[in-house]
């Protein structure tokens, strides 16, 4: 009985303590790149989440990339040449204006606050 009491009493501290607050980086990422009839776009992020990967949503069905990142948000950015944020080839943004020229490429980008 004084498990069960335990048990009950432990998943209900748990379920009740108060979730963390979801943590964003403020501000705008923006990219180009080119849609399906080759003409060059602008696509943006608008403050995206902090510490999960996000697929660049324009490229993500097609076997291409996006290029020129700016980073105008309060975290650091680091974009990523594959669409998992797992490559080795990745490359980091400073916040607040970090930018990177049409030779970097990128299929998914990551935020870090800190």
């Amino acid at each position: 009985m004084r498990t069960s009491f335990l048990a009950v009493a432990s998943a209900l501290a748990l379920f009740c303590t108060a979730p963390g607050i979801a943590s964003a980086a403020e501000g705008e990422f923006s990219y180009r790149y080119l849609d399906e009839d080759g003409e060059v776009r602008v696509g943006s992020l608008v403050d995206p989440p902090s510490g999960e990967c996000i697929e660049i949503p324009e490229v993500a069905d097609w076997d291409v990339s996006a290029f020129r990142p700016r980073n105008n948000t309060d975290s650091r950015a680091v974009v990523f040449k594959d669409g998992d944020c797992e490559s080795d080839a990745y490359f980091s943004l400073r916040a607040n204006g970090g930018h990177g020229s049409d030779r970097l490429l990128l299929r998914s980008v990551v935020f870090v606050t800190g």
